[in-house]
């Protein structure tokens, strides 16, 4: 039997949710100060049309204050008319360079007084924790800080390790994100240790992609061959039932190569965490110092601390440093250091 639990860390200019499944970090939920609140799933609202694009099926619509979301036209939709009024209900939020997308709810209201507005926030951090995790209320803390970096971590990583032996590679592209099974140091039949690699990857790979915040094409590179795909499928429809309603399982293919698509609903965190090149974005960088501050400055109540870090990541603390000393006091001074990478942090006691 599978066990989840909730994890809730309010830091500094964040707010951060982790849910685990049997000890290991399957969801993170990050909120940071001037996030907008419009591009969030389950925002839901009266939105102004501004323009359709019948050539693609779809209008582009926004809700007062937000950015354009995509809304796909349906055949039993009623017309929609430019500068017109309907209701929708946001479901894929935007990421990267591509818009939001929603669905749509009802036709607006119409006649004198008739506005854009906005009905239904997003959840909370702490709403979306107990949908995942209906017993008992979320651990805070320290504990609830490492399981933050414990995730985060997790979310860097490429490669993890299979039970059992082997492991799997979990790569995005443009296009598609990629799962390589590797068949390891597995000893014993060769079909049978396939067949359990396999099973243990796709169990892996549902956790580490839900993590991740990983949707859309999905293609396993499975091990082995012959394989016996009413037991894969079944497998991976139980690994990803948490994702429905949206996940569709193909056959697999003659080459070893299961696809499966699934719904893209939050933005994918590791855009907050790290840039294209992989290095740690500033934002991200300057939370990782606050924190680093703070749990300097609790372990040493009333000394002084002094940190290093790169010029871009102090700029980024400028919006934290006031909510830091609120809590520590104004007993901290942050340097930037010239060629250092946002990764490299330094807190000493001064």
């Amino acid at each position: 039997m599978s066990e989840r639990r909730a994890y809730l860390h309010k830091g500094v200019g964040e707010t951060v949710g982790v849910v685990t499944l049997d000890g290991r970090p399957e969801r993170l939920i990050v909120q940071w100060p001037g996030d907008d609140p419009l591009d969030a799933e389950g925002v839901r609202g009266v939105a102004r049309v501004k323009s359709i694009e019948r050539a693609f099926g779809a209008a582009f619509v926004a809700l007062p204050g937000g950015a354009d979301v995509l809304l796909p036209i349906k055949p039993d939709m009623p017309k929609l008319v430019q500068g017109g009024l309907v209701e929708i209900e946001i479901r894929t939020v935007s990421r990267a360079d591509k818009a939001a997308v929603a669905r749509f709810v009802a036709e607006g209201p119409v006649g004198e007084g008739a506005e854009p507005r906005v009905l239904a926030a997003a959840p909370t951090v702490e709403e979306q924790l107990r949908h995942y995790v209906k017993a008992g209320s979320p651990t805070t803390g320290e504990r609830a800080l490492e399981a933050v970096e414990a995730a985060e971590a997790d979310i860097l990583e490429t490669i993890f390790a299979l039970p059992g032996g082997g492991d799997v590679a979990v790569e995005t592209t443009r296009a598609l994100t990629s799962v390589d099974v590797d068949l390891g140091g597995r000893e014993g039949d060769a079909k049978r240790a396939a067949r359990q690699a396999n099973m243990a990857a796709i169990a892996v790979s549902a956790r580490v992609l839900r993590l991740k915040g990983l949707g859309g094409l999905v293609v396993f590179d499975l091990v082995g061959r012959g394989h016996d795909g009413q037991a894969l499928t079944v497998a991976a429809r139980n690994a990803f039932a948490p994702d429905n309603p949206g996940v569709a399982i193909g056959a697999i293919s003659k080459f070893g190569a299961l696809e499966m698509a699934l719904p893209r609903r939050a933005r994918p965190v590791m855009e907050r965490l790290v840039d294209a090149r992989g290095a740690w974005t500033a934002p991200y960088a300057a939370r990782r110092l606050a924190r680093a501050l703070e749990r300097e400055g609790r372990a040493d109540p009333g000394g002084r601390l002094a940190a290093r870090c790169a010029p871009a990541v102090l700029e980024a603390f400028a919006e934290l440093d006031a909510g830091l000393a609120e809590r520590l006091g104004r007993r901290f001074t942050v340097s930037a250091e010239p060629g250092w990478s946002n990764d490299r942090i330094e807190v000493s006691a001064a």
